[in-house]
């Protein structure tokens, strides 16, 4: 987050809904990219893919997911699919729910989502 410049902003007052990836999911990620990611050129897309897993304004409790578009703090729209008790945003599936924040809730997913307004094959580096 401190890379992205986001630390302030995810502090602030909220309410926030946070789908965060476990440790695994950024294991994950294509080789080399994470480091691209972290390169200054690349800041801004670092930036947009941290808001991608952002609902600002909003805290949705496991209870009040439901299936179809959130608008996520990137800006970009990400699909909600429910399954009988699957849930999926952005085809991260969620794995764990209603983890208590001081200002919202986080839902732990098993995948990094990428925007589609991220073209991870240009970044620099």
């Amino acid at each position: 987050m401190s890379a992205a410049g986001l630390v302030t902003t995810l502090q602030g007052t909220g309410p926030f809904t946070v789908f965060a990836p476990t440790d695994a999911a950024f294991a994950a990620l294509p080789p080399g990219l994470l480091d691209k990611l972290l390169l200054p050129a690349n800041k801004e897309a670092l930036k947009k893919i941290l808001l991608f897993h952002v609902v600002s304004g909003s805290e949705i409790p496991s209870s009040k997911v439901a299936a179809g578009d959130v608008k996520m703090a990137s800006g970009d729209s990400a699909k909600i699919v429910v399954s009988g008790s699957t849930i999926t945003i952005a085809d991260a599936k969620i794995t764990s729910v209603d983890v208590d924040a001081s200002n919202g809730v986080i839902h732990v997913i098993d995948k990094v989502m990428v925007p589609a307004s991220v073209n991870v094959a240009s970044l620099a580096g």
